[in-house]
C-alpha cells in the first residue's frame, strides 16, 4: 500500500510541474535612448487591472533593477504565467526607487507598455498598457522624458 502511495504521489507531482512548465513564457524588455547611463533601470510588471498609475510602487507583480550600458538596458523576467500584463520603468538615476518629481512632472524617465508619449489626456493605466503572453516574447518600451 506504502508503495502504490509513493507511486501515485511520485507520478502525480511529475505531472503537475510539467503542466506549470508548459503555461509560463519569459519576457525580455528592452529600453534605448536613455539620456545618459547614470543610475538603474527599473523594470516593474502589472497583471491585475487597475494596478497602474501606481506611482508608488505597491501594486506590482514583480520588479527588477537592471544596469544601464551605453544609454541602453534590458532584462528578462523568467516563468511569468500566461496572463496579462503591464509594464512600468524607471530610469531612476539616483537608486532610489523613487519617482523624482517636480511641480507635478517627473524629472526622472519614464516609460510604459504601448505609450511612446504621456499627457493629461493620455495617462497610463493598466488597460491602456497590457498585452498579453502567452509565449516568450521580446518588446521594447520608449522611455519618456518631460
Amino acid at each position: 500500500m506504502k508503495v502504490l502511495l509513493i507511486l501515485y504521489t511520485l507520478i502525480f507531482s511529475s505531472s503537475v510541474l510539467v503542466y506549470d512548465t508548459v503555461n509560463v513564457s519569459s519576457l525580455t524588455i528592452k529600453v534605448n535612448k536613455l539620456q545618459n547611463s547614470t543610475g538603474v533601470v527599473q523594470f516593474t510588471i502589472y497583471n491585475i487591472d487597475g494596478s497602474i498609475p501606481d506611482e508608488h510602487y505597491k501594486n506590482f507583480y514583480k520588479q527588477l533593477n537592471a544596469e544601464i550600458l551605453n544609454n541602453t538596458s534590458t532584462i528578462t523576467f523568467e516563468d511569468l504565467p500566461h496572463g496579462e500584463y503591464a509594464i512600468n520603468i524607471l530610469h531612476d538615476e539616483d537608486e532610489d526607487g523613487v519617482i523624482k518629481k517636480g511641480w507635478f512632472l517627473p524629472i526622472e524617465g519614464i516609460g510604459f507598455s504601448n505609450f511612446s508619449s504621456l499627457n493629461p489626456l493620455n495617462r497610463p493605466s493598466f488597460k491602456k498598457s497590457k498585452f498579453n503572453l502567452n509565449a516568450d516574447k521580446a518588446i521594447e518600451v520608449k522611455i519618456i522624458y518631460m
